[in-house]
Formats: C-alpha cells, structure tokens, sequence
C-alpha cells in the first residue's frame, strides 16, 4: 500500500530487521538463518536479501562470519531511516509505509505550535501502514519557508529521507506529546471512524541548531499499533 516513491527493497528489509531487533525478536548476539531460507520466508531474491545484510554490517548491526553466518551485534537504532517512526504492532515491529492522500501550501493553523519563518506551510497527509495494514493518519507541516513546493509524487515513505537528500533539512531531535483526539474524516481508512476517540502524537521536529521547521499530528489506532519509545 506505499506510494510511487517507495524505499528500494533492500532498505525495506533493512528496516524490517532493524525494527525486529528493536522488538526483541531477534536478539544481540542471534544467528540469523541461512540467507537462503530467509530470502525464501521473505519472497525476496537472495541478491536483495545480501545488499540488506550489507548494509546493516556497514552499520554496525551484523557480523557477518565467514563459514559461520550472519550475527546481530547491535539494535542498530542509532542509523534506522526509521529511527523517530515510533509506532509498532501490537505484538511489536513492523515495516512502516506510507500513502500521501494530498499535499497543498496552506496558512498555518492557529492550534498548532509556532514554527518556523512563514505564514504559510506545506500541509501533506498520509496514511502510515505497518506490514500494508493502515493504523494512523497523519499530517505534516513544513514552513513554507523551507522550498517553495513539494512534488507528492516525490515523496519518499520516509519524509526525514527525503528532507535529508532533497531539501539538505536535517531532523535530529523531536519531541512527541501523546494524548487522545478524534480520528479525522480522511483517516478512516485506518478502522477508526471519523470522531471515534483514537491515540493521539503532537510531534515538534527540529535541527542541530534548535530551529523548529515541521509540526505534525499522527492518530493512530490504538486496536492495531502501539506508541513505543526506546532507550538503549
């Protein structure tokens, strides 16, 4: 269920197993299976499966023993393109995705924090996914004063990715206020009626510097995921 601009693959997989170590699935100091049958238990290609791998023991997360296997070394959090994605399945993990429903330059509302330089924003809305099932509706807000469009079609699943290679904004520290609210009309799709009482993340993301350029507000299906925040 992603949008046009989904991850490559092998970073999928890459996150995948960075967010199952996370979740105690798999654990430090694991073997991983052979990569043939995890490839296989995957439906991936093996080729896909080993630049994953690879990259997760440029990482620090694996090692990878020659005649041995493959050995989880770290949680591998500190460089996950998911790193701030805080929301898992119920019994934990989970591949986040993402479908952008709209994307427009709008005044900024008044309930929301002050952020950045202008009067204006770039509102996008997406439904996030866990393992291609819908659990919340988000919307994001970016000062205006950041670029002057977005391209929906552009969009990578992971907007601080796209921040990072497109527009050269760093996200490095974020502060989530958790509540409940009522799940807005267009995010029905994620099993909660619109006005039903859903979980609830006011998020304020900021740069090395302290600036403040992005707002959003996540609701999220409190039957289908969990806020999960780690210290490790």
């Amino acid at each position: 269920m992603a949008d046009r601009a989904a991850l490559p693959k092998y970073l999928q997989i890459a996150e995948f197993l960075v967010r199952e170590i996370a979740a105690g699935r798999l654990r430090v100091g694991d073997r991983l299976p052979p990569e043939r049958q995890m490839a296989d238990g995957m439906g991936i290609a093996v080729g896909t499966l080993r630049k994953a791998l690879a990259r997760l023991e440029d990482q620090g997360v694996l090692e990878r023993r020659q005649g041995s296997g493959n050995y989880i070394l770290d949680t591998g959090q500190g460089g996950s393109i998911y790193a701030f994605f805080r929301l898992e399945r119920l019994d934990g993990g989970g591949l986040p995705q993402a479908r952008v429903l709209s994307v427009a330059r709008l005044p900024k509302p008044a309930d929301l924090p002050d952020f950045g330089g202008s009067d204006t924003g770039h509102r996008i809305r997406r439904l996030r996914f866990l393992d291609d099932r819908a659990v919340a509706a988000e919307e994001i807000w970016l000062d205006g004063a950041i670029t002057d469009r977005l391209d929906p079609q552009a969009l990578s699943e992971s907007l601080y990715l796209y921040y990072r290679e497109t527009l050269g904004l760093w996200i490095t520290a974020i502060e989530d206020r958790i509540g409940v609210d009522a799940m807005p009309d267009w995010g029905q799709d994620t099993g909660c009626g619109a006005g039903a009482v859903c979980g609830h993340v006011l998020r304020q993301s900021r740069t090395s510097d302290g600036a403040l350029p992005e707002v959003s507000r996540t609701w999220f299906n409190h039957d289908r995921a969990r806020y999960v925040a780690r210290n490790s």
